[in-house]
């Protein structure tokens, strides 16, 4: 079948059409991710971690506001009720659940990523963060009553063992154990917001989620300011552009397709969507700043990878399995 084919029918289904959405914002995601990773790296020599956090959630907040009153407008053009739940209506657990969970995920998540990416290449942070599935599955079985069978601990092991790989087989040649501890709390931060998430969106809607805890990152970030300053005053065109491509695809889009995806399924699902992210990074990382993590850091990264898949991945029951659409 053509894309005009799909364009043409008639008869396309609603869920569909949900789907076809889904896999289209999670692949954004995807891509506008990775993407982060390589701006990070490339920006590292002008801006250190805290101003560049700040000024990338600052360009954020400004480009989710835009967006959010576009969303608005366009339901109001609509004609009907607004379904979207408002975070003025929803009980002051949930502001200030919101406000912390932007403070983690913008700020010290960012913050984090950030310094590890002073220490290590782009594609070696990028394996390290992305054990964070691990960390939700430790966090359903702590506080959700999920437990820990063997599959999860075999899987939390088998990545861990990767992790150490990595740890020993940095870009530099040497174990830089600042660069892998900041990236492995950026996977903590990570796997906590992602979780915490999924339980406010219950709450509110994705957009306003977003915007309100991006705000709160950015007002976390405010110490910054003086060294963002300085650091705008000295640094190239180039810099400060790729800092506002931070701010707006990384942060804004990407964040929003996010909560679109995130809203929509369960977390443990949409955090597997992020198994291609260390990969695209890879790539991206060579065809832009010409660096590829070791060959060992790869294969600590596989491993640690297939741990995350054998830690995060159900089996289903027979009996479960419902008729197949």
């Amino acid at each position: 079948m053509t894309p005009s084919d799909l364009i043409d029918a008639p008869a396309a289904s609603p869920a569909r059409r949900e789907r076809a959405l889904l896999v289209g914002a999670a692949s954004v995601t995807v891509l506008l991710w990775a993407s982060a990773f390589v701006g990070i790296r490339a920006a590292a020599e002008d801006f250190a971690p805290g101003p560049l956090t700040l000024a990338r959630v600052v360009v954020g907040t400004l480009a989710l506001a835009l967006l959010h009153l576009a969303l608005r407008a366009r339901a109001t053009r609509g004609g009907g009720p607004d379904a979207r739940r408002r975070l003025r209506d929803a009980p002051r657990w949930v502001l200030i659940g919101v406000v912390l969970w932007g403070v983690a995920w913008f700020g010290v998540y960012n913050v984090a990523l950030n310094a590890a990416e002073h220490h290590v290449d782009a594609g070696t942070a990028a394996l390290l963060v992305n054990v964070a599935p691990v960390v939700t599955a430790v966090l359903a079985g702590l506080l959700l009553g999920e437990g820990f069978p063997r599959r999860l601990l075999a899987g939390m092991a088998v990545a861990f063992l990767g992790v150490a790989v990595v740890a020993a087989s940095t870009s530099t040649g040497r174990y830089d154990a600042v660069g892998v501890l900041l990236g492995l709390v950026a996977a903590v931060v990570y796997g906590s917001a992602a979780t915490a998430q999924k339980r406010l969106l219950r709450h509110v809607d994705a957009p306003t989620m977003t915007l309100v805890g991006c705000a709160a990152g950015a007002v976390a970030c405010l110490p910054f300011a003086p060294g963002l300053v300085r650091a705008l005053a000295a640094a190239p065109t180039s810099s400060v552009l790729g800092v506002v491509y931070l701010g707006v695809f990384p942060t804004a889009v990407a964040f929003t397709t996010w909560g679109y995806v995130l809203s929509r399924t369960s977390a443990g699902r949409t955090a597997a969507t992020t198994y291609a992210v260390p990969a695209v990074v890879v790539v991206l990382s060579w065809l832009v700043l010409r660096e590829t993590p070791p060959a060992l850091a790869l294969l600590g990264g596989a491993l640690a990878l297939a741990g995350v898949a054998v830690a995060t991945t159900r089996r289903s029951s027979p009996a479960r399995r419902g008729p197949t659409p």
